[in-house]
Formats: C-alpha cells, sequence, structure tokens
C-alpha cells in the first residue's frame, strides 16, 4: 500500500480515519512527508498548499457541499461518506501509480512505466530497462517535482538508510541512472550543488 498522508484541522477525525483505514488495511502506512496519496479533511487552504507542495500526487478531498468536478490528481468527495468509498478510491490511485497503464508517469517526453520496468524517450523513440531502485529515486523526485531534492532525502526514502546505503550510494545510481537514459538533446535528472530535480519541462529549466 502506498504512504498515505491524512490532514485535517480536526485532529479526532484524522485519528479516527487512520484507525479505520488500518483496520481494514493493516498494511496502511501513514507519512508526514513525500506522501503517495494524500487525503484532506474539509481544509480548503490546506488543500491548496498540499497541492503546491505535490503537484503530482493524487489528492483526496474530502468537503461538505456539493461535489467538485475531479480527474485524475484532484478527488472530491462529499461527506458524509462511507469508509469503503474512501478505500476504493485510495486502491484506485495506488492501482494507478504502480500498475495501471493509466498510471504511467509522463514529463519531458519521458514515460515511466513501473510495473514493466521501463522507461520510454518519446522523442528519441527508445526504451530502457530500469531496475527497482532507479524506479524508486524517478518516483521520489517526480512526487517532489516542485522541489530539489536532497541526497539525505533520498536515502531515506529510497533506502531507508538500509546497510546498502554507503558514502556514495545516490550519487553512483543518480550517475547510472542518467547515463542509461539521458541522451545529447534529452534530460532526466538536474543537479544543483549535491540536490537533485526531475526535469519536468525542459524549456523552462535552465
Amino acid at each position: 500500500m502506498a504512504g498515505i498522508l491524512v490532514a485535517g484541522q480536526n485532529e479526532d477525525f484524522v485519528a479516527d480515519l487512520q484507525n479505520q483505514l488500518l483496520r481494514f488495511v493493516p498494511q496502511t502506512q501513514f507519512v508526514t512527508d513525500s506522501p503517495d496519496i494524500v487525503i484532506v479533511d474539509e481544509d480548503k487552504d490546506m488543500y491548496v498548499d498540499l497541492r503546491q507542495k505535490y503537484p503530482n500526487v493524487p489528492i483526496i478531498f474530502l468537503k461538505n457541499g456539493d461535489e467538485q468536478k475531479s480527474d485524475a490528481l484532484n478527488i472530491c468527495l462529499r461527506k458524509p461518506i462511507r469508509l469503503m468509498q474512501i478505500l476504493d478510491v485510495v486502491r484506485a490511485a495506488n492501482h494507478k501509480l504502480d500498475h495501471s497503464t493509466e498510471g504511467y508517469l509522463c514529463f519531458n517526453g519521458y514515460e515511466l512505466r513501473p510495473s514493466h520496468k521501463e522507461i520510454a524517450d518519446l522523442q528519441n523513440n527508445i526504451v530502457i530497462k530500469l531496475t527497482e531502485k532507479e524506479i524508486e529515486i524517478i518516483k521520489y523526485l517526480y512526487k517532489n517535482a516542485a522541489n530539489d531534492v536532497s541526497k539525505a532525502e533520498l536515502q531515506t526514502n529510497v533506502w531507508q538508510y538500509s546497510e546498502e546505503v554507503t558514502t556514495h550510494t545516490v550519487e553512483t545510481h543518480i550517475y547510472r541512472l542518467r547515463q542509461k537514459v539521458e541522451t545529447n538533446n534529452r534530460r532526466l535528472i538536474a543537479t544543483d550543488n549535491g540536490r537533485y530535480k526531475l526535469v519536468t519541462d525542459e524549456a523552462s529549466d535552465d
């Protein structure tokens, strides 16, 4: 199950929702940063802030009143709402992220296909096979596309500080990933003072 961030001003509601989700999906992981899926209870300002912080992460917005139009990344559900409905939406969002063709991550002429362990350079009509760690690096950078990501963040969220992480593990993986995917006219990852950023729009990345 993906990492879920549950946010809202009503702490009792947030805690109860987390407990209910754990009851039906014991493997649920709740996170406070770099989520795969976000659930926001009613607070519009909080929703706007999280959307800006995580531009490519599905956000489920629970609100009173009429439902708003939803899309793949912005899912509006009207309260009161059944838990099973939330679970269905969470599972669908998770499935799209990792397994279905609809969940391919597209950016700057690339298409990441996690379930096939490959990335396609659509401009040059090339498909490159990737390792699990390379896929996780791209997915993490994609989720945090609005920010530069540090080496420490990648260590924490991709390797979880496991024993395989050495001094140059992150740098080596980034280097090999760029060597495999990038061409003279196509960039994948930009680096700046030891921080990394997915190039989501070549024209706007100088």
